[in-house]
């Protein structure tokens, strides 16, 4: 998925409110833009690191910068914009580039199921059960190559895995994928000690028939697509 409008660099000032970044462009105007994440953001977004934003004209939003990307000093990249994993994978899914997936031909986003909520896509064939697909983003590294999630409690993260733990026993297929928005990360784990109560939810998931797929992704400040295959670590 190609960005759609050219990225600028500039470097974080500080991250407030959860939404908002103060941030200094090369030429040196100071300028306020959106964070699309509410999570902890540990480790990305320390004053004075290099970040990726992206312009808009849209006369009808406040701000006029999106904050898209970190640039660590090695020259990996990390996604910090939670609403990007689903359209990446929409595309994936859609172009069939999910080889665990690539069997069904039809995509549908945010289907309802479960008590009050919405899947992230209904994928479905002919004579193939249907597939509930969740997808979360993954940023967390506390070690170097390792991704972790959550990076905070996530209650609602666990009620989803309830949820999809419900559809595999009614016989549907139910696949939690876990995009990693880090070029640096190869491997991936639970953190259990940040969210106990998720880890155990994971596990349950799993006893009921819950599918994990993890998935890196091929960062750039002109585009994000899905990368390889991420290994589970325990």
């Amino acid at each position: 998925m190609r960005f759609q409008t050219e990225l600028i660099p500039a470097r974080l000032i500080k991250r407030y409110k959860r939404f908002l970044a103060d941030c200094q462009l090369e030429d040196g105007r100071d300028v306020t833009a959106h964070c699309a994440n509410p999570g902890a953001m540990t480790g990305l977004a320390e004053p004075g690191m290099k970040i990726w934003l992206e312009p808009n004209d849209d006369p009808k939003r406040k701000l006029k910068f999106g904050w898209r990307l970190v640039e660590h000093e090695d020259g990996h990249f990390a996604g910090v914009d939670t609403s990007l994993p689903n359209k990446v994978l929409r595309t994936a899914l859609q172009e069939r580039l999910v080889p665990e997936l690539s069997e069904y031909k039809h995509v549908r986003p945010e289907v309802r199921y479960g008590t009050s909520s919405r899947v992230d896509f209904l994928l479905t064939a002919s004579s193939l059960p249907d597939a509930y697909v969740e997808v979360k983003s993954v940023t967390l590294c506390r070690q170097p190559g390792l991704a972790e999630f959550p990076d905070s409690v996530t209650a609602r993260g666990a009620k989803h895995l309830g949820e999809l733990a419900e559809m595999a026993r009614q016989g549907h297929r139910a696949v939690l994928l876990y995009l990693v928005q880090r070029t640096n990360c190869d491997r991936l784990r639970i953190a259990s000690d940040i969210d106990p109560h998720y880890s155990a939810a994971h596990k349950a998931a799993a006893d009921a028939g819950v599918e994990t797929l993890i998935y890196g992704t091929a960062i750039t400040p002109k585009e994000i697509a899905v990368g390889t295959s991420i290994e589970h670590a325990t």
